[in-house]
């Protein structure tokens, strides 16, 4: 998400949220069992992709929000400030929250099949699966693939390696209704990117990346050295409408970098 173009104080009132489509946000919350700021993030995330609330668009304060929803200050302060972390939101200080405009899919971080990847550098790609199976979402696993807390839901863990020498850690959880024979094709050996682009073709995606410390098993997987950093690509995928897959590939800063081409059009 990317940031709004700067608003008057007075062209932001105009754009507000109305009082009807406040309503329809309270009247979106599920009853589901999940942390209230998450339900209310859920709630906000809908109204956003449903075009509800529209980019550039001033979100009602947090004592609007209050109010409506009925919950605390504390809580909707939570929701708010993750969904601006997340590029959902964004705080214009002195005037107020806006929605986020949707940034193009360019080409700085296009998704590609890891093998493929390592089979152009010349080296040979293996991989080794740690985990395949269905389990139940979380209320956060839910909010990323955008289904039901407790709804069935695919995992894999699996540790790719380039010459026999490991350089990612792919969590990713899948939501079957997009892709129901995947655990099979998982384990029969396709790669996911292989699987994943024939049955829901990649319409969207979106990449967030941090560096992390590793965990002790991380550390084992990689192969690493006690303080060595990691890189975490947090990655979502579409197709039409639908979120298809949220992974988290892990990587060792020392085997891995970053790069994109860009040009001015200014």
């Amino acid at each position: 998400m990317s940031e709004p173009t700067p608003l008057s104080s007075q062209s932001a009132a105009q754009q507000g949220v109305s009082q009807q489509t406040l309503s329809e946000l309270a009247a979106a919350m599920s009853d589901t069992p999940a942390p209230i700021y998450q339900r209310v993030k859920q709630a906000i995330i809908g109204q956003i992709r449903a075009g509800v609330w529209k980019p550039h668009q001033r979100v009602p304060s947090e004592s609007e929000l209050v109010n409506e929803l009925g919950v605390s200050r504390m809580t909707i302060n939570r929701a708010l400030r993750e969904l601006t972390s997340e590029g959902f939101l964004i705080r214009m200080q002195g005037v107020g929250t806006f929605v986020a405009e949707a940034k193009a899919y360019t080409p700085m971080l296009e998704v590609h099949n890891i093998a493929d990847e390592i089979a152009q550098r010349g080296h040979r790609h293996d991989s080794k699966i740690l985990v395949c199976e269905a389990r139940l979402a979380d209320a956060e696993q839910a909010l990323q693939l955008g289904i039901a807390p407790g709804a069935m839901l695919f995992y894999s863990q699996i540790v790719h390696y380039e010459n026999n020498v490991p350089v990612q850690i792919e969590d990713r959880f899948v939501n079957p209704e997009t892709a129901p024979d995947y655990l099979q094709q998982v384990l029969n050996k396709q790669t996911p990117y292989t699987y994943l682009m024939e049955i829901a073709p990649l319409t969207a995606g979106e990449h967030r990346v941090e560096a992390v410390g590793a965990s002790d098993e991380q550390r084992e997987l990689l192969q690493l050295s006690e303080h060595e950093p990691c890189l975490l690509i947090h990655r979502r995928t579409w197709s039409g409408s639908r979120v298809v897959t949220s992974a988290r590939l892990i990587y060792p800063g020392s085997r891995y970098q970053l790069f994109g081409r860009f040009t001015s059009h200014g």
